[in-house]
């Protein structure tokens, strides 16, 4: 039987290779010229169903893809995919590509094969035949090489049916689909043969569990999870994921025969992305209709705009990592590139508006003849107008250079080339403000975020008029100084002198700026920094402003004059620096008819960083020093209305005789020999000194980069290899670049641009397993670095005794905060420090209401600590064998120490001062977070935000009769509280934003309150619940009895807010078995309902110790 099989399998491939090279490349693919399949060629089917995935198929020849050359087995899904490794349940269905597996889609999509809906075979066949078909349709891709695969793995995924939901569409009863993946292998390379026969898709789309809707079937392949310490997307290729390109895979080829599709996926070459073929059609293949062809013969490159999108998929010889490719609608995927373009080329960019759904791209067209059109990708690497005439503004035109291309705005405009905007028109700018300010000698900042910034500018008299609001009225009149921060954009658009620019001449208002000011006589300094990002799409410039440090108390009333000044900017390639003195006069309000006038100054220093084009060497002739002069200054704080307004008027200009410095210092001729990362300071007469710019190091002669921390370095290398030196432009799809926070240290939560994913990292970057959560919800990930401290007056680490009564205790970074209670209410007028730990970060707090101590868990050292509230100084207690630890809980009774770990995934238990530590779970465990006792009762109660199966789990305290409390409509159950007197446990999720309680010896659970923001730590207290929410930075009190939020709490420092406790006046009443003489224990009693159990600590050899029930 076998061997009859065999035969007829031969004589089918005979005659299928006899048709192929008799025919050539025309006609479309017939069913019957698929890869044989089915039970009599030895096939294995897939268990019929929705959303199946199938046993591992081991493989004889291991099968390379991308960078991986030992892949020994795949596993065969219904919804038209082939995984490198066996899907995660909760991927079996379609989701977001791309998935965290190896993938290879050849139409991955929601199918369907229920009730004998259709079939999937797949199988591996080693046979001379079927091995020498697959090498024939590979070589036919790929005819530059010589490939003879020794194994081939064929799926085929036969008259399958699309998964139609709830609601069926009329429109697809009946239809199926039949394709087939086929991937074949030799010692050194894998290659993947797609093949979709005539009439083989009758349907394009189908319903989307997810999205509840119809969406478009994707061919693409992916890496799956790259990295050895942490994870990351890897690579990926997308080539159709629309209507159109997917209803064109039967019509078109990349190898030369319609309805076959060839791809080279492991090699030496496909390390950073799979490897298209590049075989031409014939032009009597190509199916455009008359209008199309005429749409294409009949356009000059005049009459086209020309945008582009420059991530193509790689070919044979690419270096970039990460790539989308998207199948045009109406290009075949044969329209790539055959070699570099001839001098018939001319380029010219296709309507953007024939192609629906698809990104554009540069094309260029070969005249052979002018009834015979072929395409093919611009492949000259140089950057030219042809291929990157999009990055000029609409307004511009583009000029070609030896090394590259220019922008030029055209006559009647302004700007940079990239950005343009009419002569003389107004201009608005728009943005956002925020700011951490301490005004005078006030030892708390005054916060504000997300304030307007709007900006009005007359170009032709170079007037701007800025309007920041609201600013407090604690610190607006102490920024009325500080006309510059409006006066950058004065300087964008101040009126030009001849042979002399503007700001926005030179960067297009594309441009970061930082500045510092240094108050004379007055300690400390401020920063500001400002990002300017170009004209959005309601043609507004938009700009985003950070203001922190130290300014001069300016009382309630007083007005600011500021007389008319001059200031030099410095230009050098990409850098801008200018520094001066500049003198305010302070008048205070009318008193007894007199007001007192006070003459003030500061000093003041920018650099500017932008972009420029080097490529046209007649940029960079313009003047190395220019002069801006603001002839008028005014400033002004409604206090009504709480804004602050400033109006400058602005010209640029040649340093003028009559100015401070005089043109023969070194700093203006260009003889002064700074670095070329410094600003030369001119002295008296033709004395000067050099001053290295800001992020930057040295003697002002030689300057050095402030050193990089490790994810600046990540960023840069990433950007780097995708040539993305600009940061601000889009990035590639696929491409995942680091997150840093404004100290240079990774941010703890990273996402994915391109896939929405979000997962924790540690201070090194490395993604904390379990913690990765789909799109749309962020996980609540702690950082583990304690900001910067800084330098000022210190406030000793040492507790001030606790006023009588209730207090809540709540941990923001570096410090424990108390809020007074009177009954439930909130006392927020008293609520004061604590203690002040600046370089720890205090995740978890507990309290002991026998010894008035407080117990935290710090998890940038790591460490766990205490301090009494009697006063005095903290200590560290556990510094040894610590991962992350993060809830922290006390049993007062048994006087014991019970806390989480999410790193080292287990919970432990301890004497209350650190000794005798016991591990009691270190199973089953992923993200354990929030953990309380029931001291009364002898029961322990925890979290974890696993985000494959979130949970809530309750045992004894000696960790015996371990159960699941919760499991069901759970999203990232982080702080959790029992309340003694009501016997409720409760919990805030951040995932479901809703705060729950539930008696544990009961079934049902109870909703207290939805709709929370996010929520993270919570304790009880009387009638309501008190929880700290990341969102808000705030303390929120919920009452218990009518489900509906009480009051909030903000601190003055608006920063994250984490652990919260109740620092109990008096203990609550009652006993359990350890109270009294230690249970009888010789070390750990640990209470269990009604009972106790004696126990050991973890590593006690030679140690005399009895272990007992």
């Amino acid at each position: 039987m076998w061997a009859a099989v065999r035969g007829s399998g031969a004589a089918w491939t005979r005659a299928l290779l006899l048709q192929l090279l008799l025919a050539g490349p025309g006609g479309c693919l017939r069913r019957q010229e698929l890869f044989p399949f089915g039970h009599g060629h030895q096939d294995l089917e897939l268990e019929p169903g929705d959303d199946r995935v199938s046993p591992a198929l081991e493989l004889s020849t291991a099968l390379r893809f991308f960078d991986k050359s030992d892949i020994r087995s795949v596993y065969v899904t219904t919804n038209g995919l082939i995984a490198m490794s066996e899907p995660p349940a909760e991927e079996t269905h379609p989701g977001l590509f791309p998935p965290t597996f190896g993938a290879v889609a050849p139409f991955l999509a929601d199918l369907d094969t229920t009730g004998g809906l259709g079939k999937v075979y797949y199988r591996e066949d080693l046979s001379p035949s079927v091995t020498q078909l697959a090498g024939e349709y590979v070589q036919r891709g790929f005819p530059e090489i010589s490939f003879q695969p020794r194994s081939v793995v064929i799926v085929t995924w036969d008259s399958v049916a699309p998964y139609q939901g709830p609601s069926k569409d009329p429109a697809q009863e009946g239809k199926r689909n039949t394709f087939q993946a086929v991937l074949a292998s030799s010692d050194s390379s894998s290659y993947a043969i797609f093949l979709y026969p005539e009439d083989g898709l009758q349907f394009t789309t189908t319903f989307s569990k997810k999205d509840e809707n119809q969406v478009p079937a994707v061919v693409a392949f992916s890496q799956g999870l790259v990295g050895f310490l942490w994870k990351s997307d890897g690579a990926f290729n997308i080539f159709a994921n629309d209507r159109e390109s997917i209803g064109n895979l039967a019509k078109s080829s990349n190898s030369g025969q319609q309805g076959i599709w060839v791809f080279e996926i492991g090699s030496l070459a496909t390390a950073s992305g799979v490897v298209s073929a590049d075989v031409n059609l014939r032009p009597d293949d190509e199916e455009y209709d008359d209008e199309d062809y005429d749409s294409v013969t009949s356009l000059a490159p005049e009459d086209v705009r020309t945008t582009s999108f420059p991530y193509e998929a790689p070919r044979r010889g690419d270096t970039g990592t990460y790539d989308m490719h998207v199948l045009s609608p109406r290009r075949r995927g044969t329209e790539r590139p055959a070699g570099p373009s001839t001098e018939r080329t001319r380029s010219f960019q296709l309507p953007v508006d024939r192609f629906p759904q698809q990104q554009p791209q540069v094309i260029d067209v070969d005249e052979v003849e002018e009834t015979e059109v072929v395409f093919s990708y611009n492949t000259d690497s140089r950057p030219t107008c042809a291929n990157s005439r999009h990055q000029c503004s609409v307004h511009a035109e583009c000029r070609d250079f030896a090394t590259g291309f220019c922008c030029s705005c055209v006559a009647g405009y302004t700007g940079n080339g990239r950005q343009c905007v009419a002569e003389g028109s107004p201009q608005r700018v728009n943005g956002k403000v925020k700011g951490r300010i301490f005004v005078g000698n006030s030892p708390v900042p005054i916060v504000f975020e997300n304030t307007d910034l709007h900006s009005y500018v007359v170009m032709n008299h170079g007037r701007s008029y800025t309007a920041i609001s609201t600013i407090p009225e604690t610190v607006g009149y102490s920024l009325l100084p500080l006309a510059p921060v409006g006066g950058i954009i004065g300087w964008m658009f101040a009126v030009e002198q001849d042979g002399f620019k503007n700001g926005f001449s030179i960067t297009g208002g594309e441009f970061t700026r930082q500045a510092e000011v240094t108050f004379v006589g007055h300690p400390g300094k401020l920063v500001i920094k400002q990002r300017f990002s170009g004209i959005d799409e309601h043609g507004h410039l938009t700009i985003d402003t950070e203001l922190e440090g130290h300014v001069p108390h300016i009382p309630v009333g007083a007005s600011v004059h500021i007389e008319p000044y001059t200031e030099l900017y410095h230009y050098s390639r990409n850098v801008i620096t200018s520094s001066s003195t500049r003198e305010y006069t302070v008048t205070q309000p009318e008193r007894d008819g007199t007001a007192a006038s006070n003459v003030h100054a500061y000093q003041w220093r920018q650099t500017i960083t932008f972009q420029e084009c080097v490529h046209d060497d007649s940029r960079l002739a313009q003047p190395s020093t220019q002069q801006l002069s603001v002839d008028s200054v005014f400033v002004l704080y409604n206090q009504e209305e709480r804004i602050l307004r400033y109006a400058l008027s602005n010209s640029i200009g040649p340093v003028r005789d009559g100015s401070p410095d005089a043109l023969q210092n070194p700093c203006y001729l260009g003889t002064h020999g700074c670095d070329t990362n410094a600003a030369c300071r001119p002295g008296p007469g033709t004395q000067f000194t050099c001053e290295c710019s800001i992020g930057f190091r040295g003697d002002g002669r030689t300057c050095y980069e402030v050193e990089k921390t490790r994810c600046q370095l990540e960023r840069e290398h990433i950007l780097g290899a995708a040539g993305m030196a600009d940061s601000q432009r889009p990035l590639p799809p696929g491409l995942f670049v680091p997150e840093c926070d404004e100290h240079g240290y990774y941010v703890p939560t990273q996402c994915h641009g391109s896939t929405g994913y979000c997962w924790c990292v540690d201070r090194d970057g490395r993604e904390l397993e379990g913690t990765r959560t789909r799109p749309g919800m962020r996980p609540p990930c702690l950082s583990t670095v304690a900001p910067p401290i800084h330098h000022g007056p210190s406030v000793p680490p040492a507790v001030l005794p606790l006023p009588p009564g209730s207090h809540l205790l709540f941990a923001q970074t570096g410090k424990i905060e108390r809020l007074p209670l009177e009954g439930s209410t909130m006392k927020k007028t008293e609520a004061k420090a604590l203690l002040h730990v600046p370089d720890k970060v205090i995740v978890g707090l507990a309290f002991d209401c026998v010894d008035k101590m407080v117990y935290w868990t710090d998890i940038s050292e790591p460490s766990i600590g205490r301090a009494s509230l009697h006063g005095g100084e903290p200590t560290t207690i556990i510094r040894q064998d610590l991962g992350s630890p993060e809830g922290i809980a006390v049993d007062h009774l048994g006087r014991n120490l019970f806390w989480t770990d999410s790193r080292l995934d287990r919970i432990e238990v301890a004497k209350l001062d650190g000794t005798q530590r016991r591990v009691l779970f270190e199973t089953d465990l992923v993200n354990p977070r929030g953990i309380v006792t029931d001291s009364l009762r002898g029961n322990l109660y925890w979290t974890d935000w696993n985000r494959d199966n979130p949970k809530i789990e309750t045992s004894y305290m000696d960790g015996t009769h371990r159960r699941v409390l919760v499991q069901d409509d759970l999203g990232l159950p982080n702080g959790l509280t029992f309340d003694i007197y009501s016997s409720q446990l409760c919990w805030v999720d951040a995932g479901t934003s809703r705060a729950e309680c539930v008696k544990p010896g009961q079934p049902s659970r109870r909703r207290v309150l939805e709709g929370l923001q996010y929520p993270f730590a919570v304790t009880s207290f009387g009638k309501n619940l008190y929880y700290t929410d990341w969102k808000t930075n705030s303390v929120v009190a919920v009452g218990l009895a009518v489900n509906k939020e009480m009051d909030t709490f903000h601190p003055h420092k608006q920063s994250r807010l984490y652990g919260i406790t109740t620092a109990l006046s008096q203990c609550p009443p009652g006993h359990n078995y350890c109270s009294v003489n230690n249970g009888g224990c010789t070390h750990l009693c640990l209470a269990t309902p009604g009972s106790r159990t004696c126990r050991c600590p973890d590593n006690t050899l030679g140690v005399d110790c009895i272990e007992q029930k």
